[in-house]
């Protein structure tokens, strides 16, 4: 993806929000109308220009499942909340869209944006198709492949070496053979095409919605408050030390933190992240909790009891040695 991404325009299949300053839009609004509005209940990306930074929401059906930015640092997956975090409330400047578009597209959009590109041999020249169609068949290339031409980002995907599907930005008339030659072409000015390549395509991922994280954060932070304010004046620490053994295992626990240092993004699944809060809770209740005053059954149904539903459905009781509900 190009440093410069102000005037980039990805593929679409129907414009819901036309590219509009951000000051107009209240973004999270328009996340909630997607999911609400059955007419805006569509797949689609949310793409957010800032002064110094790319954020994109990919929309399936009109839920927020994951989301990307580019900044300074590069471009990567952020958990849903990170990149809401990273809007203005009351942005000066910047631009918004909301485009309808394939769930293939965005698998695309997605592994681009948080996936390093694989290199193309030595003194490749990649911008001429005369070369990088004849060598993509020729090792029957299986993925997908990112150019970039006049402003335009477009996907080509392939199968043993063939292009399977297009998605292109370009205004180009005609079969997709020949918006993909003009697109090249760009009168004899190949140079500036940019093309990118990464083997295979994995659909979209889908992160745990922001408001499990939140009460996961909740459920632990309230435990150790808890357990302190009955006497385990340790009970940050041993929290800590559970977290540390299990990390290794179960990554997104690096979005906790009881010992005051910054958490962590959280990106994960639900199952993936409530495998992790299972594991620590577990971990952290056999080790701190006093089973004579006080079971971990009785305190977890005291400290859930309000957001049981959401947990439940989630499958945390399932993971535990302790019938909660």
């Amino acid at each position: 993806m190009p440093s410069n991404v102000a005037a980039l325009r990805f593929p679409f299949v129907r414009v819901l929000l036309p590219r509009t300053r951000l000051a107009y839009i209240h973004v999270r609004n328009l996340l909630s109308d997607a999911k609400r509005d059955r007419s805006a209940r569509v797949s689609g990306y949310v793409a957010v220009w800032l002064p110094e930074e790319f954020v994109v929401f990919y929309l399936v059906r009109g839920e927020v499942v994951n989301a990307t930015i580019m900044d300074a640092a590069g471009a990567r997956a952020a958990g849903i909340a990170t990149a809401l975090d990273r809007i203005p409330s009351e942005p000066e400047y910047g631009d918004i869209c909301f485009h309808e578009a394939d769930e293939l597209q965005l698998a695309c959009m997605f592994a681009s944006q948080s996936r390093p590109d694989e290199p193309w041999p030595a003194g490749m020249k990649v911008s001429d198709p005369a070369e990088l169609f004849p060598y993509l068949n020729a090792m029957t290339f299986d993925g997908f492949t990112e150019i970039v031409a006049d402003g335009t980002v477009n996907y080509l995907i392939f199968a043993n070496g063939a292009v399977q599907r297009a998605f292109l930005s370009t205004t180009h008339h005609g079969t997709t053979a020949d918006r993909v030659a003009k697109m090249f072409a760009r009168e004899g000015r190949m140079e500036g095409t940019q093309v990118l390549r990464w083997t295979g395509l994995d659909p979209l991922p889908v992160q745990a919605p922001p408001a499990l994280v939140q009460a996961y954060r909740e459920l632990a932070a309230a435990l150790v408050e808890k357990l302190d304010a009955d006497g385990q004046t340790s009970a940050a620490a041993i929290a800590e030390r559970a977290r540390q053994n299990l990390v290794d295992a179960h990554p997104v626990l690096g979005g906790f933190s009881f010992n005051g240092r910054p958490a962590d993004d959280v990106i994960a699944d639900t199952s993936q992240l409530t495998g992790a809060v299972g594991a620590w809770l577990k971990e952290f209740l056999f080790a701190a909790g006093d089973h004579e005053s006080s079971s971990p059954e009785t305190l977890l149904r005291d400290i859930t009891w309000g957001r049981r539903h959401m947990f439940q459905r989630a499958g945390l009781y399932e993971l535990l040695p302790w019938k909660v509900v």
